[in-house]
């Protein structure tokens, strides 16, 4: 599966946009692994509700495709293998500690607010899709406050 997925990356990702301002360091398999883990969480929050919609799915698409520079037939491909991580993942914190080791905090603000549009996706907020909010937000090392602020200005803008 790790060959897989090594493949996946060689063939389908764009080059590597060029050094992130924020002197991150950020190569291009941190940038293939970051991709993995952000859509992992994405997919994680997609299925809380235990309801995956196409307003979710699409959600999902556009954002990968414009945040990671990915065609189309790229991001299927990362989704599918992101979900098989996801379900075989013990837990979401080897999701989220690559994320907090590479993404500045305004970053992962971002990827809070992105979260949240996804949430209000499909035009509900269920308890455990809060919950799990809360905790991605404790695990993403957010200060308190910045998931307020993202899911803010996620439903004040809307969706991608």
């Amino acid at each position: 599966m790790l060959e897989a997925i090594k493949r996946f990356f060689g063939q389908n990702l764009a080059p590597p946009p060029p050094a992130p301002p924020t002197g991150t360091g950020e190569t291009h398999g941190a940038r293939d692994r970051l991709a993995l883990a952000a859509c992992a969480l994405l997919l994680e929050l997609a299925h809380a509700d235990n309801e995956f919609t196409e307003d979710e799915r699409r959600h999902i698409e556009e954002t990968l495709t414009h945040h990671f520079a990915m065609s189309a037939e790229a991001v299927s491909e990362l989704i599918r293998l992101a979900d098989e991580e996801r379900q075989r993942a013990v837990d979401l914190y080897q999701f989220t500690s690559l994320i907090t080791a590479n993404y500045d905090e305004g970053q992962r603000l971002l990827l809070a607010e992105v979260m949240w549009r996804l949430v209000y996706a499909d035009g509900s907020l269920t308890g455990h899709e809060s919950y799990l909010m809360r905790k991605l937000s404790n695990l993403l090392e957010l200060r308190p406050g910045y998931l307020a602020e993202a899911r803010s200005r996620a439903l004040s803008t809307g969706p991608d």
